[in-house]
């Protein structure tokens, strides 16, 4: 059966491993799913990702992070854009998450990058994803 949606996969596997204290979460790899495990590892949402080779898909292995008291850093992470309904933003709609405290995760002409970096480069696109 096909994935309608992996990137709403991949973001549903690392709230649950989040919530569940795993180490780490593995998944199907896709070439925007490694470019948001790197913009989330910019941002020190995650501790460490890799690409694992398979013979048929290659896998993607993402390693969480944890505070001193093994509280989760990631406390929340939402899919804004999904393939029904398409979210889009202009330069100067950029939304902010939480003031400021996270991030929203854009794909843009530029490249997969934050909020803050859409608005540096003056670009637009769809939102993928809020992170906080």
């Amino acid at each position: 059966m096909s994935m309608s949606d992996p990137l709403a996969d991949m973001l549903t596997r690392i709230r649950n491993a989040v919530m569940a204290k795993f180490e780490s979460v593995e998944m199907p790899t896709s070439t925007v799913k490694v470019d948001v495990a790197k913009v989330l590892k910019a941002e020190g949402f995650i501790g460490n990702y890799k690409i694992i080779p398979g013979e048929i898909q290659n896998t993607l292995k993402i390693d969480l992070k944890y505070g001193p008291d093994r509280e989760s850093v990631i406390t929340g992470i939402k899919r804004v854009s999904k393939p029904g309904l398409r979210k889009y933003a202009k330069v100067d709609a950029v939304p902010k998450v939480l003031n400021g405290l996270g991030i929203a995760i854009i794909s843009t002409s530029k490249g997969v990058v934050t909020d803050k970096t859409a608005r540096a480069l003056n670009a637009g696109g769809e939102i993928i994803c809020e992170v906080w």
